[in-house]
């Protein structure tokens, strides 16, 4: 069977992203219950972190500890990578000695390069162009809150980032509006955005995206290896803060998502991150739910 890898959220068809969702669920449901699963025993994750991360390592680690597996965690420093071996050679090596290889990095095409040259399965874990994994987790906790997402209106506020890259993918696997409203000269990827077609709008007023919508998103301003923008980047953002009024336009139940580390008081307030509309703590649990369901899915579908 050909290798499968999870490089995009448009790797996976409308139908398997909503098996996915379902079997992260069922998952948590599964672990909340202590029921012991390993479905992993004796597999190996390799984990390749060129950007920092805090909720992506813990969610792989223990999602294969959990699955009865093992979790290899390599930074630059740990590997002949960060003194420059080619990406290829590395890919060669590794995936000689490991069941799937996760990579978080910067550049997507290290990422393709990698998955080119592997012999196991390959996860996007970031790059700057998408974060698929964290789709997976949004997209968990939405069903589990609201039910199916399909017709829905979704806005996303801020930077036309890599996590906007990847809720347009999911607005169009799984059929809802979106709403992305940026500042001029921070507006997603043009390709991506075409390919989207009438899925997705582009605005430039926050307060007419955010009305009536059933979820409201938000990143951070500058993300890793955005510091030197950060002060031309909070002037141009400062108008796209989720707080109490924007989210006042949504829809009374609307849910507030943000994929964290947030900084309160620049993309969202205090008083919306931690208030009952905010679902993002239950969203950073889910990564760990999703990403088991997609280790099983990428491993024993392969079997």
């Amino acid at each position: 069977m050909a290798i499968r890898h999870f490089l995009s959220l448009l790797d996976l068809s409308t139908a398997e992203l909503r098996t996915l969702v379902a079997r992260s669920s069922e998952l948590k449901v599964m672990r909340q219950r202590n029921e012991d699963y390993e479905p992993l025993r004796n597999k190996v994750l390799g984990m390749i972190f060129e950007k920092s991360s805090t909720r992506t390592r813990v969610a792989f680690e223990a999602a294969m500890l959990q699955f009865g597996g093992h979790a290899i965690f390599l930074s630059p420093r740990d590997t002949q990578l960060g003194r420059g071996e080619p990406i290829e050679d590395t890919a060669r090596v590794l995936s000689r000695m490991v069941d799937v290889v996760m990579i978080r990095t910067y550049e997507h095409s290290k990422l393709e390069q990698f998955a080119a040259y592997s012999r196991v399965p390959v996860i996007n874990a970031l790059t700057d162009h998408e974060h698929p994994c964290q789709l997976l987790a949004d997209m968990q906790t939405y069903f589990e809150h609201r039910g199916d997402i399909r017709g829905k209106t979704v806005v996303w506020l801020g930077d036309g980032n890599n996590m906007c890259h990847s809720y347009i993918h999911a607005a169009q696997r799984l059929d809802f509006e979106l709403r992305v409203a940026c500042p001029v000269g921070y507006c997603p990827d043009t390709a991506v955005m075409h390919a989207a077609d009438t899925h997705v709008t582009l605005m430039d007023d926050p307060a007419a995206a955010a009305k009536g919508a059933d979820l409201v998103v938000t990143d951070v301003w500058a993300s890793m290896g955005q510091e030197e923008q950060q002060e031309a980047r909070h002037a141009a953002f400062v108008p796209y803060q989720v707080n109490a009024e924007l989210m006042a336009l949504a829809k009374p139940d609307a849910l507030f998502m943000h994929c964290l580390p947030a900084h309160r008081g620049e993309e969202v307030t205090a008083e919306v991150i931690d208030g009952p509309q905010s679902v993002a703590w239950e969203e950073a649990e889910n990564r760990l739910h999703s990403q088991k369901a997609l280790l099983e899915l990428l491993l024993l579908e392969a079997e």
